[in-house]
């Protein structure tokens, strides 16, 4: 299927979103769609498929004219949008998932299971995904709950299948199996359109990339006639520099120290320190056990034994606001569900979590509480029209920043941050970064959880590896890189100290 989106114009309560906007997609291509949050991708796709109606512009399918009215009527012509949230019902079963709306049926309108459980499986097949028709979506793994996703497409005979963001919580396994199945379908003829963040896999698995920014059309390269600094120069209009930047920080006394940390079937023995002003990576598979680990500093899981120090002194955390008394911070990998108020302002969400600081006997001080949000608005470069603006409508590097303030004001002497750039767009990450190390500039100690290992190596002073709930080891920076990392992960051993 061919298609071809000219001059798009969309506007959302006089706020232009999309500008002269534009993509092209070919037969039987991977074209990768990338831009910084915000800069209109989804968007972009929303129209195509008929979930928003364009203000102007025109899209072609295989050269006539289409104004889809509704997702269904584009999925009826062979387009489906797999959405970054997926869309499955967790008290179903797969099969019931996969045929809702559309169930085969016998007389009298009843529904012929044994037909739909030998479709489901023909297709399950197809792709190569060993899941149990009658299995319930709430015990398949997210990457597992991608593939029904994926398969469902396959029912209604999709031509061009759009990914969101496919494997942001995805396992490195689950990763690999998924792009094996998008290659498989490329051969089949069917075009996938790509919308990543994550530079690695573009460049791994696209055949073409198209650049939004600002909500207009930038250009299209082919993969092969490109490189990630152009890219990156198209994106956000300059030169990055170097990914990560560079710290030069001192690293001064032990901050924090677990010992013994047991938590009986998650994991076991986790012992380790962390130094004021440190940047501990912690790498492992997903599953290995490390927010687990996390969360029970924090004081978020039960039947935890060990002993945790801060500052030498011996804490306990029976609930995260004990955690946060101690001077223990804790940025979650979820922050649209744990980590924000979505649906409330900046200001309320830095305020929430700082109501010491901005209230004296229970009564709130709202010139403190401006001049605080004000602050971090302007320290962390959050772009808002001020401290009223929703979370909703922020992109998700500003939500992001938006967590980092929340805490920041809570002056943590620790701070545990758990996928800190998830989902974030490659200048955002950038400016995550320069925040973490004014963190340690200013002696935090910070424990960094993070599936993207270059984020690990980029950033962290030592490798903590996380394997199979226990530590597998320390790996020091110098001697830190993947296949040292990768060599602990799988249980492994090595030289790192």
């Amino acid at each position: 299927m061919n298609i071809k989106m000219s001059g798009i114009n969309k506007a959302f309560g006089g706020n232009p979103v999309l500008r002269d906007a534009g993509f092209e997609l070919s037969d039987g291509e991977i074209h990768a769609l990338m831009g910084e949050n915000g800069a209109g991708k989804s968007t972009l796709m929303k129209i195509l498929t008929g979930v928003y109606t364009k203000d102007a512009g025109e899209i072609y399918v295989d050269g006539q004219e289409v104004c889809y009215k509704n997702p269904q009527e584009a999925e009826k012509a062979g387009i489906v949008f797999i959405h970054q949230e997926l869309n499955v019902l967790f008290d179903m079963t797969v099969e019931e998932n996969m045929f809702l709306g559309k169930e085969i049926t016998k007389k009298f309108g009843v529904c012929d299971r044994q037909a739909m459980r030998a479709e489901v499986k023909k297709i399950l097949d197809t792709l190569g995904v060993n899941i149990s028709p009658a299995a319930s979506m709430d015990t398949l793994s997210i990457g597992q709950q991608q593939m029904i996703e994926i398969a469902k497409a396959l029912m209604v005979d999709a031509k061009v299948i759009i990914m969101d963001e496919p494997t942001a919580a995805l396992t490195q396994k689950e990763t690999e199996v998924l792009f094996g199945v998008v290659r498989s379908l490329r051969e089949k003829g069917v075009s996938i359109v790509y919308i990543s963040h994550r530079m690695e896999e573009i460049f791994e698995l696209c055949d073409r990339i198209t650049i939004l920014r600002d909500g207009q059309y930038i250009g299209t390269r082919e993969i092969s006639k490109t490189d990630m600094t152009e890219v990156v120069k198209m994106m956000i209009g300059r030169e990055i520099g170097e990914r990560y930047p560079e710290r030069d920080v001192k690293i001064g006394d032990i901050a924090f120290e677990v010992k013994n940390l047991n938590c009986p079937g998650v994991f076991s023995d986790i012992s380790f320190q962390v130094r004021a002003g440190e940047v501990l990576g912690v790498a492992g598979l997903m599953g290995a056990g490390r927010t687990e680990i996390m969360q029970s500093i924090f004081g978020n899981m039960p039947n935890v034994t060990g002993q945790i120090f801060v500052e030498g002194k011996e804490v306990h955390n029976k609930n995260p606001e004990q955690a946060m008394k101690n001077g223990i911070g804790f940025i979650t990998e979820d922050r649209k569900t744990e980590g924000l108020m979505l649906e409330e302002s900046i200001m309320k969400n830095i305020a929430i979590t700082n109501l010491g600081r901005i209230s004296k006997n229970g009564v709130l001080n709202k010139k403190s509480e401006m001049d605080m949000v004000k602050a971090g608005i302007e320290e962390l470069h959050i772009k808002c029209t001020g401290p009223e603006h929703y979370c909703n409508k922020l992109s998700g590097g500003n939500q992001q920043k938006v967590v980092f303030a929340k805490w920041i004001f809570t002056d943590p002497k620790v701070l545990i941050l758990d996928e800190p750039t998830r989902g974030v767009d490659i200048g955002a990450k950038k400016e995550i970064y320069s925040i973490i190390n004014n963190l340690a500039a200013q002696g935090v100690a910070i424990i960094m959880v993070s599936s993207e290992l270059p984020e690990v190596l980029g950033m962290s002073d030592r490798i903590m590896v996380i394997t199979e709930g226990k530590i597998g080891g320390f790996i020091d920076r110098q001697d830190a890189n993947q296949e040292n990392v990768m060599i602990l992960a799988t249980g492994g051993q090595n030289d790192g100290k």
